[in-house]
């Protein structure tokens, strides 16, 4: 995703926990245009953080949420805590970027008419796993992810029908399975399960995902808001 908006011309602020492994990142992606990629490390989940960044940028023509914290563990493990971190994570932090970006993104409104958010949510926010396909009930997607994704794509909805009067668009990407790469050769057989799940018949590959990111996020989606954008070779229209 990053590279994508680097691509189209787009100056990068790249968010992550790890001051270390953002760097590291920033350099590999965009080492011939540095000067259009800059570091934010902080957590979005510290709220109080979060809320000074935003606030305090001058313009942000685009927001994309795709931050979420996630312990995988089976049912029998899992405490009321994983749910209140990862709902943080995925929901309440997403909340709380928009509202304190909203006077950049109003700035973006009157410099160029356009103002985009983009929250990235799942496929299991719209359908159970499919637990046949998984070799243990613990190895799904976890209790606790799907209805953090679920709650993502309502808040997408009343974002953009709170912004909408301004002209700020919000909308969800929905992305199917996009495994690591290392899932083909750690477990094939796993994974050609995932793929004839599809209706394409494989996995996504994460180039995939650069192009309907890139549709939400310009103006080439400009009459679209509170929309979700599924991208999943075809998983939830069975």
């Amino acid at each position: 995703m990053t590279r994508a908006l680097l691509a189209c011309g787009a100056e990068v602020i790249v968010n992550g926990r790890d001051a270390r492994r953002l760097e590291a990142f920033a350099g590999r992606v965009a080492a011939s245009q540095a000067d259009k990629i800059r570091c934010a490390p902080f957590d979005v989940a510290d709220i109080e953080k979060a809320r000074a960044f935003f606030a305090a940028l001058p313009r942000l023509d685009i927001l994309v949420n795709n931050a979420v914290a996630m312990t995988p563990r089976p049912m029998r493990a899992l405490e009321a805590e994983d749910f209140e971190m990862t709902y943080r994570s995925a929901v309440t932090a997403v909340f709380e970027a928009v509202r304190a970006a909203r006077p950049a993104l109003r700035a973006a409104i009157r410099s160029s008419g356009d103002a985009s958010i983009v929250n990235v949510a799942s496929m299991y926010g719209l359908v159970a796993p499919d637990q046949r396909i998984y070799s243990s009930s613990g190895a799904a997607s976890p209790f606790h992810y799907g209805p953090a994704k679920a709650a993502q794509l309502q808040l997408t909805r009343h974002l953009a029908a709170e912004l909408g009067p301004e002209r700020i668009r919000v909308n969800a990407l929905v992305p199917g399975p996009f495994p690591r790469p290392e899932i083909k050769t750690d477990d094939p057989a796993f994974a050609e399960r995932l793929a004839r799940r599809t209706m394409l018949g494989r996995l996504g590959t994460a180039d995939e995902i650069a192009g309907p990111l890139v549709f939400l996020a310009s103006p080439a989606s400009s009459y679209m808001t509170g929309a979700s954008l599924v991208v999943d070779g075809g998983w939830t229209a069975w």
